[in-house]
């Protein structure tokens, strides 16, 4: 099974860039449909993006989208996330998520991730306005 590891997060000021890193160490990455999500104090966890296990396909929700990009290197059992122009909206813990649910990701987006799915501890991005 997957074994996550978040990193790359810290403070930033609004409109600042900042990349993310997620790091499996379970040896079987290039298997896995890989996502985002986020999750602020109090409140659910959100769904940010997804990308398939053969880097073709992705989902965004409409809240990042032409502002984050979902990227990963299989060479290197890494998944990114590339955020530009960040809002104090977009503050929380980012965690990182692994399913073997053979769905197609931009149809299935979110719904990928209900089941069959490992997850990180998380790396907290804080943006200030």
């Amino acid at each position: 099974q997957a074994h996550l590891a978040e990193s790359g997060g810290g403070l930033v000021q609004a409109g600042e860039s900042l990349t993310l890193s997620c790091v499996d160490s379970g040896g079987s990455f290039s298997l896995y449909n890989m996502g985002w999500f986020r999750q602020a104090p109090g409140k659910d966890r959100e769904f940010v993006a997804a990308l398939s296990w053969n880097i073709i396909h992705t989902n965004y929700a409409d809240s990042v989208k032409g502002r984050f990009t979902i990227s990963r290197d299989n060479s290197k059992s890494t998944l990114y996330l590339q955020m530009n122009n960040l809002k104090p909206e977009d503050t929380g813990l980012y965690i990182c998520a692994a399913s073997n649910m053979d769905f197609d990701v931009r149809e299935a987006g979110p719904y990928l991730f209900s089941r069959s799915t490992n997850w990180g501890q998380g790396t907290q991005v804080t943006v200030s306005s």
